[in-house]
C-alpha cells in the first residue's frame, strides 16, 4: 500500500503541472484584465501603464506562468490583486470553513440517503419503494438556493430558531455556535446530495441482493438483518464510496451558490470574488487548491477500497 501511495503521488506531479498551464493560459484568455480594475474607469493612460509594468502584465504570457510557477513551488501563490495580501493566506483561512461545510453536509446526506436507499432495496418496486424514490426525484430536482431561501424563511423569520447569516466557527472552540451556523447550510446541501446517494446505493444494493452469495447466505438460516448489514452493504460500498468521494470534493469547490445564500465564508465565495474583480494570482491559487483536493480525495477513496473490499490489493 505504501508504494502504491507514493506512486500515486509522484503521478500527480506532472498533471499539477499541466494543469497548472492549463488553468494560467485559460485565464490570461479571457478577454479584459485586471488593470482597469485596479487603476479605475477614470486613469490616464501613464497610470494604466505603469500598473501594467509593476505587476508584469507587459511581459510574454509564458514568462508570467514560469515566474508564477517557480514562486508557488515554494508556497508562494503571490498577492492578491485586491487585498494586497498573500493568497495562501487567503485561501488557508477560508478552507478550513468550506472543509467544515462538507464534512457536514456529507454527513446530513449519509444520514438520510443511506436509510432511504437500503429501506428501498429491501422491498423493490412496492409502494414503500416508489414512495421513497420519489424522495430521492424530490430531493435532486429542489434547485439548492431555493431550498436554501425556504430554510431560511422557516427557521431564521418565522420560528426565529436559527440564524439567516451563517458565519465560520470551528466546531473545536464552540461546538453549539458552529452547529447553528452549519445547520441550515448543510442541511441545504445534504439534502440535495442524499438524493444522489440514495439512487446509486439503492441500484447497487438491488444488484447484489440479486447475488449467488446472498441466496446461499439466505438458505443457511443467517438472520436478515446480518444478510443486509454485513453481507450486501459491504459489497454495494465500493461504488457508493466513489460518489461520496466526488460529492465531498465537490462540495470543495462548488458549494458556491449555498455559501453566496447564506454568506457563508468559504472558498466558493472567495473564488467568486477573484472572478469578479479579474484578481488572477486568487484565481490560480484558488483552482490549484481545488484540483489538489480532488486528487487528495480520489487517493483516498481508492485507498478505502482495500479497506472495505481485502480481495483488493495494491502493489
Amino acid at each position: 500500500m505504501t508504494s502504491y501511495v507514493l506512486r500515486r503521488l509522484a503521478q500527480m506531479l506532472p498533471v499539477l503541472l499541466i494543469a497548472s498551464f492549463a488553468i494560467f493560459a485559460m485565464i490570461y484568455a479571457v478577454p479584459g484584465g485586471p488593470v482597469a480594475i485596479i487603476v479605475g474607469e477614470n486613469a490616464s493612460a501613464e497610470e494604466i501603464a505603469e500598473v501594467t509594468r509593476k505587476f508584469g502584465f507587459d511581459r510574454p504570457m509564458i514568462v508570467q506562468y514560469f515566474d508564477w510557477l517557480s514562486r508557488a513551488i515554494t508556497g508562494d501563490f503571490g498577492l492578491s490583486l485586491h487585498s494586497r495580501q498573500p493568497v495562501l493566506h487567503l485561501i488557508g483561512e477560508r478552507l478550513p470553513a468550506t472543509l467544515q461545510l462538507a464534512l457536514c453536509a456529507i454527513l446530513v446526506a449519509l444520514a438520510i440517503g443511506i436509510p432511504v436507499a437500503v429501506a428501498s432495496a429491501i422491498k423493490p418496486q412496492s409502494w414503500f419503494d416508489r414512495l421513497l424514490s420519489g424522495w430521492s426525484a424530490l430531493a435532486l430536482g429542489v434547485p439548492t438556493f431555493w431550498l436554501g431561501i425556504l430554510l431560511i424563511l422557516l427557521f431564521a423569520v418565522e420560528l426565529r430558531l436559527l440564524p439567516s447569516a451563517s458565519r465560520y466557527v470551528p466546531l473545536w472552540e464552540s461546538p453549539v455556535d458552529a452547529l447553528r451556523s452549519l445547520i441550515l447550510p448543510a442541511m441545504t446541501l445534504g439534502v440535495y446530495v442524499s438524493g444522489v446517494l440514495g439512487r446509486f446505493l439503492r441500484a447497487s444494493l438491488i444488484g447484489e441482493a440479486r447475488a449467488d452469495y446472498v441466496r446461499t447466505a439466505r438458505a443457511k438460516g443467517v438472520p436478515e438483518n446480518r444478510v443486509v448489514g454485513l453481507h450486501i452493504m459491504r459489497n454495494a460500498l465500493l461504488p457508493f464510496v466513489t460518489i461520496v468521494g466526488l460529492m465531498m470534493a465537490n462540495f470543495i469547490g462548488g458549494a458556491v451558490v449555498t455559501e453566496a445564500v447564506f454568506t457563508y465564508p468559504g472558498l466558493g465565495r472567495l473564488l467568486i470574488q477573484a472572478i469578479t474583480t479579474r484578481d488572477y494570482p486568487l484565481l490560480q491559487g484558488c483552482i490549484l487548491v481545488i484540483l489538489v483536493a480532488y486528487m487528495l480525495i480520489n487517493l483516498t477513496v481508492d485507498m478505502l477500497y482495500a479497506w472495505i473490499d481485502p480481495r483488493i490489493e495494491y502493489r
